[in-house]
C-alpha cells in the first residue's frame, strides 16, 4: 500500500490518518450482487495504488474512507505539483524529493506544513484519472454510470452523489495535547503555543491567535490606566486626566499595530514563509487539475500600444465596478439601515426602566443579525461582478463591504447619544449594555449553535439507523468511532460569504467591532478597556475549544498577515481621534471647566497632534526586527553566490564544448 522510497537525507516521519472521504453505506443485498464493479471498491484500490494508506470504517450515518500518506508519497506528489518550498539559502525553489535535505523544515521538525500536506492529499485523490482507452462502467447500489477517459474518479463520484464530502481529520494525540496545554490552560491567561497551533491548523488560524493574544496582553495597559482614572482622585489636575488618557490610548493603539507588524514578520520568518508569499498563496492552484508539463511558448505582441490600452481599459473598468458596488452598499446603509438604527436609539432614549433597555438591546442585536446577513449576501453577489485579482482580493472586498454594514449598526446609536443628547451618563450605560449583551450573546450563539447542530445531526442519524430494515430490533445504536462524530460536526465557515472566507471572518469582525467601540468612546468610559481585556482572556480559550471540540478540523488556508483587517484597525484609530475630540468638547462644555471657545481650540490642536502621532510614530518602529532583516540580507547574498557559481560552471562547460 504505502510507498517509502526516499530522497537523500529523508527521514520517514510517522503519519496518521489526516483526510476522510464520506460515502453512503452500501446495503448488504446490493453488495452481494454481481455485474459492474462497485465504485467505492474501485476508489479504494486506486487510492492504494497512488501510495496512500486506506482504512474503511462503517459508521452509523455513512461509510468513511480514512487516508494517511507516507512521507515518500507526499514528497513525490509535491514534486509532481511543482510545489515551491523555502531552502536553506533563503530562496523558494521547486521541490525535488531527491534533494530533500536542501529544504527548510517546519518548527516541529516535519518536512511539510499542514497546508502543504493537505494540498498533496488533494492532488493525489483528485489526480486519479481514467488512463485507459475506453469508458469504465461503475455501479453503486442499483445505479450504474460511466467513468470517462482522462476524468477524475473522485470528481465523477461527487457528481453522482456517491462521495458526500472530503474533509481533514483531527489527529487525536495532538488534539488532546492542545486541549490540555492551550484550550483548558486558564492559568497562563494569554500565553499560547503558537508554533503548535501553526503546525496543527496552519498559518491563517495561527496568525489570528497570535494577534488575539498580543492584543489582549496590550489591553492590560489602558485597562490599568482606565481603572486608575475611576479610583484615584487627582484633585486640581482632574481636568487633565481625560485628555491625558486620550493621548495615551491613541499612542498605545499606534504602537500596538506597529509592534504587531514586527511580530508578524518574526512569525513568518520562524515558520519559513517567504515575504513575497506569491507561491505560498497559489499553492492550491493544482488541487482540481493535476499538474502536467505544459510548454508555454512566448507570444509576440504585434501591437504593444493596443495591448497597453486593453490592459488599462480592463483596470479602470474594474475600478468603476468597485465604485458602483460600494455606492450601492453606502446607499443601502443610508436609506435602509440608518432609519432603523436611529429608531432603536430613540426608543432606547425614551425607555425608562433598565430591564426594558436590556431587553430592547437584546431584541435589536438579534434582529440586526438577519438584516446584516442579507446585506452580506448582496455584497457577495456584487463581488462576483468585480474584476478582482484572485481570491484574496475578493475576500478583502467582502471584508470592507460587510464591515461598513456592521460599522453603522454597531456605532450609530452611540454617536446618537454622544452628539445629539450630549448625555455622557446615558452613553456610558449604552456602552456597558452593548458590550456585555453583545459579547455574551455572541459567545452564546458562537458556542451553542455548533453543539445544537451536532446534536440534531446525531439524533437524525441514530433515529434513521434504528428504523432501517437490516437493523436488529431492540439493539441500542450509538456513534462508536471518532471519524463519524467528526463528520456530524459543523464546518468552520463564515456566516457571510462562506465561499470566500472561513470562520475567522466572524472572529476578526468581532475583534474589530470591539476595538472600534473601546477606542472611539474611550473618553466617555475609560473602564471599558477592563471589560474588553477580561472578555478577550475568555475569548482565547473559547475559540480554542470551539476549534478543537465543537467543529471539524478547518481546511488550512494561506495568509501571511491579517490582511484587510489591519487596514480597518488603522482606520478605527483615525476615527477614534475624531470621536474622542467630540466627546471632550461635550464633556468640558457641560462641566464648565473650559469655555467652549478656548476649549474647542485646544481640542482641535490636540486632534492635529494626535493625527501627527498616528502617521509619524508609525515610522519610528521598524516593521521588521533586525534579526529578520539580517537573515534576509544573508539569504540574498548566499543566493547570489550560488547562482554566480552555477552560471560560471555553465559558461565553462559551454566554452569546453565549443573548443
Amino acid at each position: 500500500m504505502g510507498a517509502g522510497g526516499g530522497g537523500e537525507g529523508a527521514v520517514e516521519e510517522a503519519t496518521g490518518f489526516e483526510v476522510g472521504i464520506v460515502v453512503p453505506k452500501l446495503s448488504r443485498a446490493a453488495a452481494a450482487e454481481g455485474g459492474a464493479e462497485d465504485c467505492v471498491a474501485r476508489l479504494v484500490r486506486e487510492l492504494e495504488a497512488a501510495g496512500l494508506l486506506v482504512d474503511r470504517v462503517r459508521g452509523v450515518p455513512a461509510e468513511f474512507i480514512k487516508l494517511a500518506a507516507p512521507m515518500g508519497t507526499l514528497g513525490r506528489a509535491a514534486a509532481e505539483m511543482h510545489m515551491k518550498k523555502l531552502t536553506y539559502i533563503g530562496m523558494e525553489l521547486q521541490f525535488e524529493w531527491d534533494q530533500v535535505a536542501a529544504f527548510v523544515r517546519q518548527p516541529d521538525g516535519s518536512l511539510f506544513s499542514w497546508r502543504e500536506r493537505y494540498c498533496c492529499f488533494r492532488y493525489l485523490i483528485y489526480g486519479i484519472v481514467n488512463k485507459t482507452n475506453s469508458q469504465i462502467t461503475l455501479k453503486f447500489d442499483e445505479k450504474e454510470f460511466h467513468w470517462n477517459q482522462n476524468e477524475s474518479l473522485l470528481t465523477r463520484l461527487e457528481d453522482e452523489g456517491v462521495v458526500k464530502l472530503v474533509f481533514p481529520l483531527h489527529d487525536e494525540i495532538r488534539r488532546k495535547q492542545l486541549l490540555r496545554n492551550w484550550a483548558l490552560n486558564w492559568l497562563d491567561f494569554t500565553w499560547q503555543p503558537i508554533d503548535e497551533i501553526y503546525s496543527y491548523f496552519g498559518t491563517k488560524i495561527a496568525t489570528y491567535f497570535a494577534f488575539l493574544g498580543m492584543y489582549t496582553r496590550w489591553l492590560f495597559f489602558p485597562a490599568v490606566f482606565g481603572l486608575a482614572t475611576q479610583l484615584i482622585d487627582f484633585g486640581s489636575l482632574q481636568w487633565l486626566v481625560l485628555p491625558a488618557f486620550f493621548i495615551f490610548v491613541i499612542s498605545w493603539a499606534v504602537f500596538f499595530l506597529q509592534f504587531w507588524k514586527r511580530k508578524n514578520s518574526a512569525l513568518l520568518a520562524r515558520w519559513g514563509i517567504n515575504y513575497s508569499f506569491s507561491e505560498y498563496k497559489n499553492l492550491g492552484n493544482a488541487l482540481d487539475h493535476p499538474a502536467d508539463s505544459v510548454t508555454v511558448e512566448e507570444k509576440k505582441i504585434d501591437d504593444a500600444s493596443a495591448e497597453k490600452r486593453k490592459l488599462q481599459r480592463s483596470e479602470w473598468f474594474g475600478v468603476l465596478l468597485k465604485i458602483r458596488n460600494n455606492a450601492i452598499i453606502v446607499l443601502a446603509i443610508i436609506c435602509l439601515q440608518l432609519p432603523f438604527e436611529l429608531a432603536y436609539a430613540h426608543l432606547y432614549e425614551i425607555t425608562e426602566t433598565e430591564v426594558l433597555r436590556y431587553l430592547l438591546t437584546a431584541v435589536y442585536l438579534v434582529a440586526i443579525q438577519y438584516y446584516t446577513r442579507i446585506g452580506g449576501k448582496v455584497s457577495v453577489i456584487l463581488i462576483k461582478y468585480e474584476n478582482n485579482q484572485g481570491e484574496e482580493s475578493s475576500s478583502a472586498s467582502l471584508v470592507y463591504k460587510v464591515f461598513g454594514l456592521y460599522f453603522m449598526q454597531s456605532y450609530i446609536g452611540l454617536f446618537y447619544h454622544a452628539s445629539l443628547y450630549r448625555d455622557i451618563l446615558a452613553l456610558r450605560q449604552v456602552l456597558i449594555q452593548r458590550l456585555i449583551v453583545s459579547q455574551v450573546l455572541e459567545n452564546l450563539i458562537e458556542n451553542s449553535i455548533p453543539y445544537l447542530k451536532y446534536s440534531y445531526k446525531k439524533y437524525i442519524a441514530v433515529h434513521k439507523k434504528k428504523h432501517e430494515k437490516e437493523s436488529p430490533s431492540g439493539k441500542s445504536v450509538r456513534l462508536s468511532t471518532r471519524v463519524e462524530k467528526e463528520y456530524l460536526k459543523p464546518s468552520y465557515t463564515a456566516s457571510i460569504g462562506a465561499e470566500l472566507e472561513d470562520g475567522l471572518f466572524d472572529d476578526f469582525l468581532e475583534l474589530t467591532l470591539q476595538f472600534g467601540m473601546i477606542m472611539m468612546f474611550a473618553c466617555a468610559f475609560p473602564l471599558i478597556f477592563c471589560f474588553a481585556a477580561l472578555n478577550n482572556v475568555t475569548e482565547i480559550r473559547a475559540d480554542a475549544l470551539k476549534l478543537l471540540v465543537m467543529l471539524k478540523r478547518p481546511i488550512p488556508r494561506a495568509a501571511a498577515t491579517i490582511g484587510a483587517w489591519l487596514n480597518i484597525f488603522q482606520f478605527l484609530v483615525v476615527m477614534a481621534i475624531c470621536t474622542n475630540c467630540l466627546l471632550l468638547v461635550c464633556l468640558y462644555d457641560e462641566e464648565g471647566n473650559w469655555r467652549i471657545e478656548p476649549g474647542l481650540a485646544a481640542i482641535l490642536i490636540m486632534e492635529h497632534a494626535l493625527l501627527l502621532i498616528k502617521f509619524g510614530f508609525s515610522h519610528f518602529v521598524p516593521e521588521e526586527p533586525a534579526w529578520v532583516k539580517a537573515n534576509r540580507v544573508r539569504y540574498v547574498a548566499q543566493a547570489q553566490t550560488v547562482c554566480s557559481r552555477e552560471l560560471l560552471r555553465s559558461i565553462s562547460k559551454l566554452d569546453t564544448k565549443l573548443d
